[in-house]
């Protein structure tokens, strides 16, 4: 498939159907966001990928409260996927001081969509949550007290087809030589 054919497939998923993910596919989802670039190649990840049941249930619980109750969904995805921010390498941590950007949220960002787009590529979709009990979830899953967890990913196999995308015509979000 071509890649804006890709981009166009792709989308945040909140309704799985129940069939499993094959460990294949996750394994080429992961291949896909170790190549991502970042940083003075620093790498600032680490992929935990919940598939127990249990285990993944007790994540899900902690993606939404009775104030944000938006991503129960998450209870019905096969896989979720936390992506544990890594101290970056010292080039990329100067360079972020220098020039007052944190790169490695970028990084996180990059490897992210790598990692949707290929699952995008095998038919599963997927979904990048923000929002959750960052403390719970790093107690369920043994993460260091002094890591932080980035994102989480929700994988599965989607239940509807792709919906229609809705963005800003491309002259709202683009300018050549001024802004």
């Amino acid at each position: 498939m071509k890649f804006l054919e890709l981009i166009l497939k792709r989308q945040s998923v909140r309704k799985y159907s129940e069939k499993a993910v094959e460990k294949e596919k996750i394994e080429r989802c992961l291949e896909a966001a170790r190549l991502a670039p970042s940083a003075c190649n620093a790498q600032p990840w680490k992929y935990v990928v919940i598939t127990g049941k249990e285990l993944k249930e007790k994540v899900a619980k902690e993606t939404f409260s009775v104030i944000a109750p938006f991503n129960k969904f998450s209870l019905k995805a096969p896989v979720i996927v936390a992506i544990v921010m890594e101290k970056p390498n010292l080039q990329s941590q100067f360079g972020g001081r220098v020039n007052d950007k944190d790169f490695y949220l970028i990084d996180i960002g990059i490897t992210a969509e790598h990692f949707c787009l290929q699952a995008t590529e095998e038919g599963l979709g997927t979904c990048i949550l923000g929002w959750f009990n960052e403390t719970a979830i790093m107690k369920l899953l043994n993460i260091p007290l002094k890591k932080r967890i980035g994102l989480l990913i929700t994988l599965g196999y989607p239940a509807d087809e792709p919906r229609q995308k809705k963005r800003k015509d491309i002259n709202e979000i683009s300018s050549f030589d001024k802004y």
